[in-house]
């Protein structure tokens, strides 16, 4: 019978030592004075928000944190204790527990253990400050959100400026290709009126130079 007994402490024991270390932190309250219907209540925010709420024997927490190397927890282990233990967000035994606390002053926070530390009343309120994983990340995509709106609304005013100017645009555009045609067009066309008198000059030369050629014969045979 009494190893049995034993068997079912030592159990406990590991029980609160794994969900002590698998958990990113864990507060300490003591629950005297609170109803039945308080302790419901406090219970099922704790659910809502991922937190395991559990009662345990002083003594078996003392073996559990002692265990752990907190033995300096030790002290804040008297009269009826539980424990609220966080899941993912670190920081919702806290919170959950001082906005409970706020309402119902019999409820009394004593400790609690962040990342391996132990925090006294005013750390856990400290704690209990911080802004829940949800509402940072909520934070954050709103930040984000901002300048990307901006982005979007500048885009769509530059396009509605465009088409009610569009008409006004559209012929330029279409004529400058036009007006490239018909430079090219008439330089290519004056390339040969530029050339004739350079052709037309040389035989001119010649026939003057034949004439005088001409000359000077008949004036020696005279």
């Amino acid at each position: 019978m009494k190893d049995k007994v034993l068997e079912q402490k030592q159990a406990v024991v590991a029980e609160i030592k794994e969900k002590i270390e698998n958990s990113p932190s864990v507060v300490l309250v003591d629950y005297r004075g609170l109803t039945v219907e308080e302790i419901t209540q406090l219970r099922d925010e704790y659910r809502a928000n991922g937190v395991d709420y559990k009662v345990y024997k002083n003594t078996l927490m003392r073996f559990a944190f002692k265990e752990l190397g907190y033995e300096d927890f030790n002290e804040y282990l008297t009269g009826p204790n539980a424990l609220a233990i966080a899941g993912e967000d670190a920081t919702s035994a806290a919170r959950i527990t001082q906005k409970f606390a706020k309402d119902n002053d019999k409820l009394e926070i004593k400790a609690g253990l962040i990342e391996g530390k132990i925090i006294d009343l005013a750390g856990v309120k400290e704690l209990a400050s911080i802004p829940s994983r949800e509402v940072l990340i909520a934070k954050l995509l709103g930040s984000l959100k901002a300048p990307v709106s901006n982005l979007v609304y500048l885009l769509d005013a530059i396009a509605k400026q465009k088409e009610e100017a569009g008409e006004e645009v559209v012929e330029p555009v279409t004529e400058e290709p036009v007006a490239e045609e018909v430079v090219v067009e008439e330089a290519v066309a004056e390339e040969p009126a530029v050339e004739e008198p350079v052709v037309e000059a040389c035989p001119i030369v010649v026939e003057e130079e034949q004439t005088e050629e001409v000359v000077e014969e008949a004036t020696t045979e005279e």
